[in-house]
Protein backbone atom coordinates (compact mmCIF):
# COMPACT_ATOMS: atom_id res chain seq x y z
CA UNK A 1 0.00 0.00 0.00
CA UNK A 2 1.62 2.82 -1.32
CA UNK A 3 0.06 5.68 1.18
CA UNK A 4 0.10 3.63 4.30
CA UNK A 5 -2.27 3.21 7.02
CA UNK A 6 -3.30 6.90 7.36
CA UNK A 7 -3.77 7.65 3.81
CA UNK A 8 -5.83 6.67 0.65
CA UNK A 9 -3.82 6.91 -2.40
CA UNK A 10 -6.20 9.43 -5.11
CA UNK A 11 -5.70 8.75 -8.78
CA UNK A 12 -7.67 11.37 -10.65
CA UNK A 13 -8.07 12.64 -14.77
CA UNK A 14 -8.33 16.82 -13.57
CA UNK A 15 -6.42 18.95 -11.48
CA UNK A 16 -8.76 20.21 -9.91
CA UNK A 17 -10.89 17.61 -8.86
CA UNK A 18 -7.90 15.69 -7.10
CA UNK A 19 -6.80 19.17 -5.31
CA UNK A 20 -10.93 19.00 -4.42
CA UNK A 21 -10.87 15.60 -3.15
CA UNK A 22 -7.16 15.93 -1.38
CA UNK A 23 -9.31 19.28 0.42
CA UNK A 24 -12.35 17.09 1.60
CA UNK A 25 -9.48 14.45 3.13
CA UNK A 26 -8.33 16.85 4.88
CA UNK A 27 -11.79 18.35 5.96
CA UNK A 28 -13.34 15.09 6.71
CA UNK A 29 -10.24 13.45 8.38
CA UNK A 30 -10.06 10.60 5.89
CA UNK A 31 -6.69 12.02 4.69
CA UNK A 32 -5.84 11.31 0.49
CA UNK A 33 -2.93 11.90 -1.20
CA UNK A 34 -2.44 11.97 -4.81
CA UNK A 35 -1.04 9.06 -6.72
CA UNK A 36 0.31 9.16 -10.55
CA UNK A 37 -2.37 9.57 -13.20
CA UNK A 38 -0.10 8.62 -16.29
CA UNK A 39 -2.19 6.45 -19.19
CA UNK A 40 0.96 6.94 -21.48
CA UNK A 41 2.76 4.91 -19.05
CA UNK A 42 0.55 2.37 -17.62
CA UNK A 43 -1.67 1.50 -20.25
CA UNK A 44 0.91 -1.19 -21.82
CA UNK A 45 1.06 -3.05 -18.65
CA UNK A 46 -2.26 -4.44 -19.97
CA UNK A 47 -1.67 -5.95 -23.07
CA UNK A 48 -2.89 -9.60 -23.80
CA UNK A 49 -2.12 -11.55 -26.88
CA UNK A 50 -5.49 -13.26 -26.21
CA UNK A 51 -7.55 -10.90 -24.68
CA UNK A 52 -8.51 -7.13 -25.32
CA UNK A 53 -6.71 -6.78 -22.40
CA UNK A 54 -5.45 -8.63 -19.05
CA UNK A 55 -6.40 -8.03 -15.54
CA UNK A 56 -2.73 -8.20 -13.55
CA UNK A 57 0.07 -5.93 -14.83
CA UNK A 58 3.53 -6.96 -16.14
CA UNK A 59 5.46 -5.39 -13.99
CA UNK A 60 4.64 -5.77 -10.61
CA UNK A 61 7.30 -3.07 -9.66
CA UNK A 62 5.35 -0.58 -11.73
CA UNK A 63 3.07 1.70 -9.57
CA UNK A 64 0.58 -1.14 -8.93
CA UNK A 65 -1.90 1.51 -7.21
CA UNK A 66 -1.81 3.59 -10.34
CA UNK A 67 -2.06 0.79 -12.38
CA UNK A 68 -4.81 -0.76 -10.60
CA UNK A 69 -6.93 2.98 -11.45
CA UNK A 70 -5.55 2.55 -15.16
CA UNK A 71 -7.15 -0.68 -15.45
CA UNK A 72 -10.38 1.03 -14.11
CA UNK A 73 -9.89 4.05 -16.02
CA UNK A 74 -9.52 1.81 -18.95
CA UNK A 75 -13.14 0.36 -18.44
CA UNK A 76 -14.65 3.97 -18.98
CA UNK A 77 -16.62 5.09 -21.79
CA UNK A 78 -14.54 7.00 -23.88
CA UNK A 79 -17.40 9.14 -25.40
CA UNK A 80 -17.65 10.53 -21.46
CA UNK A 81 -14.10 10.91 -21.36
CA UNK A 82 -13.76 12.83 -24.52
CA UNK A 83 -16.49 15.12 -23.53
CA UNK A 84 -14.16 15.53 -20.66
CA UNK A 85 -15.78 13.46 -17.61
CA UNK A 86 -13.75 13.90 -14.79
CA UNK A 87 -12.99 10.62 -12.71
CA UNK A 88 -11.64 9.61 -8.85
CA UNK A 89 -10.45 6.60 -7.72
CA UNK A 90 -10.11 5.96 -4.01
CA UNK A 91 -7.52 3.63 -3.23
CA UNK A 92 -8.28 3.09 0.35
CA UNK A 93 -7.01 -0.45 0.70
CA UNK A 94 -4.42 1.01 4.01
CA UNK A 95 -6.73 2.81 6.00
CA UNK A 96 -9.90 1.18 5.32
CA UNK A 97 -8.91 -1.54 7.73
CA UNK A 98 -7.91 -1.39 11.60
CA UNK A 99 -5.41 -3.68 12.77
CA UNK A 100 -7.84 -5.84 14.27
CA UNK A 101 -9.38 -6.98 10.93
CA UNK A 102 -12.34 -5.01 11.67
CA UNK A 103 -13.63 -1.89 8.84
CA UNK A 104 -12.52 1.57 10.09
CA UNK A 105 -15.60 3.33 7.83
CA UNK A 106 -12.84 5.21 6.10
CA UNK A 107 -13.87 6.62 2.66
CA UNK A 108 -17.53 7.77 4.69
CA UNK A 109 -16.80 11.30 5.30
CA UNK A 110 -14.85 11.72 2.20
CA UNK A 111 -17.30 10.90 -0.11
CA UNK A 112 -20.09 12.70 1.69
CA UNK A 113 -17.53 15.74 1.59
CA UNK A 114 -16.88 15.34 -1.80
CA UNK A 115 -20.97 15.49 -2.41
CA UNK A 116 -21.52 18.55 -0.18
CA UNK A 117 -18.49 20.33 -2.81
CA UNK A 118 -19.49 19.33 -5.66
CA UNK A 119 -23.31 20.38 -4.74
CA UNK A 120 -22.63 24.07 -4.08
Amino acid sequence: VATGSKFSGIVCNDDDFESLAVKCGKVSGDLAHPLPFAPEFFCSEFESKVADMKNSVKNRANAQSSCAAQFVYNHIDDEWKEKGGKWLHVDMAGPSTHDSGRGTGYGVGLLVSLVEELNK
